[in-house]
């Protein structure tokens, strides 16, 4: 059995469940290494567990962000949901001073 290293980021195979799962973080305080499936669970998976699997480096899905959801945007693209631009409109906002306000230079 090859020892497979949990880097963050890396997809794996469960040969024996034949799970597709994400490394999405490593707890070192906890001592576990937490990992999405691709129906969007997540497990956490001790350091001897991991050891005792049978795991193999597995290629990212083609849509390996599906199981986070869809935006309101992208479900319906006619929806008055705010859209990438917004928050660029709402920054340049940002710094701007206006008569009334506490922010009063002396």
């Amino acid at each position: 059995m090859t020892q497979m290293t949990p880097d963050i980021g890396s997809w794996f195979e469960d040969v024996d469940s034949g799970e597709v799962f994400e490394v999405v973080a490593i707890d070192e305080f906890q001592q576990t290494i937490e990992v999405q499936y691709l129906d969007g669970t997540v497990g956490e998976i001790e350091p001897g567990d991991w050891i005792s699997r049978s795991l193999a480096a597995a290629a990212a899905p083609e849509d390996a962000n599906a199981a986070y959801g869809l935006t309101a945007r992208e479900q319906d693209p006619d929806s008055d949901a705010p859209g990438p631009d917004f928050m660029s409109q709402l920054d340049s906002l940002e710094g701007e001073s206006f008569a009334g306000t506490d922010e009063s230079s002396f």
